[in-house]
């Protein structure tokens, strides 16, 4: 009799699930408090750690659940999985916050990111509005899905690297 072994995909799924609703929450408090558009060190950082915890407690229950086992390519699955869930979850509900909820997000964003670079540098204004028309292809909806879903998998696999080596368990096989 063949044992049932658990789908690293259905681990994915069921936590890139619970990163996006933990990503939506973390989005709406930055917009109850006017941030949600200026990005920076602090909400990436929170951003990161709550995506590697998330990597870390799937990774340790699909483990539990295939009997203390767990290969580095099934943790790097698993890892990268949740990410992807979480940013396509992510990347619709920024898309929800563009174009529904704050309709003005991109031009505040944009002059939040030209004031910042105005404070911060020792840019002219002409320099500063030529790297901002520089910028804007890249702020269309098209680019801003392909960037976030990109970014996911590539954040997802790096965040990965060092749990699924410090997790994996591989079955002797005699």
């Amino acid at each position: 009799m063949e044992e049932n072994k658990p789908k690293t995909g259905k681990f994915a799924l069921n936590f890139g699930l619970l990163l996006g609703v933990i990503s939506i929450i973390f989005a709406f408090m930055l917009y109850t408090v006017d941030m949600h558009y200026q990005g920076g060190f602090a909400v990436m950082s929170i951003s990161l750690v709550l995506s590697l915890a998330m990597i870390i407690i799937a990774m340790i229950q699909f483990k539990k659940a295939n009997s203390g086992f767990m290969s580095f390519g099934q943790a790097l699955k698993i890892g990268v999985g949740v990410c992807l869930i979480g940013g396509i979850i992510g990347v619709i509900f920024n898309q929800i916050m563009a174009n529904v909820i704050d309709p003005d997000m991109m031009s505040k964003a944009m002059e939040f990111q030209k004031n910042q670079l105005l404070e911060t540098t020792k840019m002219t204004m002409e320099q500063v509005e030529a790297q901002m028309e520089m910028g804007k292809p890249f702020t269309t909806p098209t680019m801003q899905i392909v960037f976030g879903l990109i970014f996911s998998v590539v954040i997802g696999f790096v965040l990965s690297l060092i749990p699924a080596l410090v997790l994996k368990k591989n079955e002797n096989l005699n």
